[in-house]
C-alpha cells in the first residue's frame, strides 16, 4: 500500500484572486451589524422618543441636519445600506442568472441604480437647505 498524495498547497495567485469574495462576505457581516446599530437607533429617535413620529416635519429635518453628527449619522446608514443591499444583490444574481449576458445586464442596472441613489442621497443630505420652506 502506498502513502495517499496530498496536492501542492494553492499558489499565492489562487489566493488572492479569491479575495474579492471573502472581502464582501466580512462586508456583509460587519455592515450588517453596524447597519442594526444605525437603524435601530434611528427608530427609536424617530419613532419612540419625544413624541413620536407626530413631531417629524420639515422643520424636524432641518434642524437635525443642521448638526454634522446626524449628517454623518444618516450619511452612513444610507451608503452602508445601499452598498449591503448591492452585495446581496449581486449576489443573487451571481447565483440566479444562468446566462452570461442577463447577468452583466442586471449587474449593470444594480450598479447604476445603486451609484445613482447613492450620489443622489448625499447630495440631499449635504445640500439641504432649510431657508426654502
Amino acid at each position: 500500500m502506498s502513502a495517499p498524495t496530498l496536492d501542492a498547497p494553492r499558489s499565492r495567485r489562487q489566493l488572492t484572486k479569491n479575495n474579492f469574495e471573502l472581502n464582501a462576505w466580512l462586508f456583509m457581516r460587519i455592515s450588517g451589524v453596524v447597519l442594526i446599530i444605525l437603524v435601530l437607533g434611528h427608530l427609536l429617535i424617530m419613532n419612540i422618543l419625544d413624541g413620536g413620529v407626530h413631531r417629524i416635519n420639515f422643520a424636524f429635518v432641518a434642524g437635525r441636519w443642521a448638526s454634522p453628527f446626524w449628517q454623518i449619522w444618516d450619511l452612513l446608514m444610507l451608503w452602508l445600506a445601499m452598498i449591503h443591499g448591492c452585495n446581496g444583490l449581486r449576489t443573487i444574481i451571481n447565483d440566479y442568472a444562468s446566462k452570461e449576458g442577463t447577468r452583466l445586464t442586471l449587474k449593470g442596472l444594480l450598479y447604476c441604480a445603486t451609484v445613482l441613489v447613492i450620489a443622489l442621497g448625499t447630495l440631499v443630505i449635504f445640500t439641504f437647505d432649510p431657508s426654502i420652506s
